[in-house]
């Protein structure tokens, strides 16, 4: 694959240029259609099939560490199941971050200081409209859809402690297969989400003078370490400016159909006690749920963000 020069506009996400050759390239149709049928084959028919059991997440044998590789390369997913349910311990998302390469996490405004967020029903966040923080249910969106350039989300991992007494339950779609059923149908739509200024997040000011600048970006783009394709995106309708025009209008609503059908590849599955979610920042949403009255098992996620990608997934490493 080869990039023309990459600039960085002031605020903006990174310029990419014509994308010259590649699966990624609308104008090298060979070799999307290698990487596709490489894609397709064999890829995941059930959530079940995400699910790779292992004894301790913050000790995983080479076993384990194999099977997630295999599985997280195919489907940009893969889900840990263990046995450490009900333990509030935070190592164990950093440790199997790091295991696989996700060494540089998101130190994000509401992240805690060792930059893993606790996610909870918490009422000072969710009330300043942080949905993650709430029992509400969450649209489908890329994790830090609103970063700027340099702190693209790469991978991330999502623990869970305690589920929900009721609901929680996420859908995942990996994005590049959204990518493939969009090209596949409507390339002229891809290539409006790929133009640089095609979602803009507006300014963000937080009380005590923080500040979020806004930010203008693609949806899909290809990542400057190892060549994937990184998509950002929400299914937001306010605080969300798109591009005025014919071809973004009808791709982002050819998205919002294809994200509400009941595709094969769609996974939907509610994490466990002891469960992790191991991805290279997927499409996922939430639904809303319900929290145990018991006193300290109400709904508790770790979410570590990373500007890696996992380790030995990239296009650089599994496809040649």
């Amino acid at each position: 694959m080869v990039l023309s020069r990459i600039e960085y506009p002031a605020g903006n996400f990174p310029r990419q240029e014509r994308i010259e050759s590649g699966p990624f390239s609308l104008d090298d149709e060979a070799a999307y259609q290698r990487w596709r049928a490489w894609k397709l084959e064999g890829y995941p028919v059930r959530a079940e099939d995400l699910i790779v059991e292992v004894g301790d997440p913050r000790a995983l044998t080479k076993a384990e560490e194999q099977e997630l590789t295999r599985v997280c390369a195919k489907a940009n997913m893969a889900i840990y199941a263990s046995r450490t349910g009900g333990l509030e311990d935070k190592s164990i998302p950093r440790l199997i971050g790091e295991r696989f390469g996700l060494r540089r996490l998101d130190a994000n405004l509401l992240a805690d200081e060792d930059s893993i967020s606790s996610l909870r029903v918490t009422a000072g966040k969710s009330g300043r409209g942080y949905i993650p923080y709430s029992n509400q249910r969450l649209l489908w969106h890329t994790d830090g859809y609103y970063n700027p350039p340099a702190q693209a989300i790469e991978g991330m991992v999502l623990h869970c402690v305690y589920p929900a007494e009721s609901g929680g339950e996420n859908a995942l779609l990996d994005h590049e297969i959204a990518y493939i059923l969009m090209r596949d149908a409507v390339p002229h739509c891809v290539q409006a989400l790929m133009a640089d200024d095609v979602m803009t997040i507006p300014a963000n000011s937080e009380a005590g003078g923080q500040q979020r600048p806004a930010q203008s970006g693609p949806v899909f783009m290809v990542s400057r370490q190892n060549g994937s394709l990184l998509m950002r995106y929400t299914a937001r309708t306010r605080s969300i400016l798109w591009k005025e025009n014919a071809d973004t209008r009808e791709a982002v609503q050819y998205l919002s159909r294809l994200l509400d059908e009941q595709t094969p590849y769609l996974f939907r599955h509610r994490l466990e006690a002891g469960q992790g979610l191991l991805c290279n920042n997927v499409l996922h949403n939430r639904s809303g749920f319900a929290d145990s009255e018991k006193q300290g098992e109400c709904r508790l996620l770790y979410r570590a963000r990373s500007f890696d990608r996992v380790a030995r997934t990239g296009l650089d490493m599994i496809y040649g």
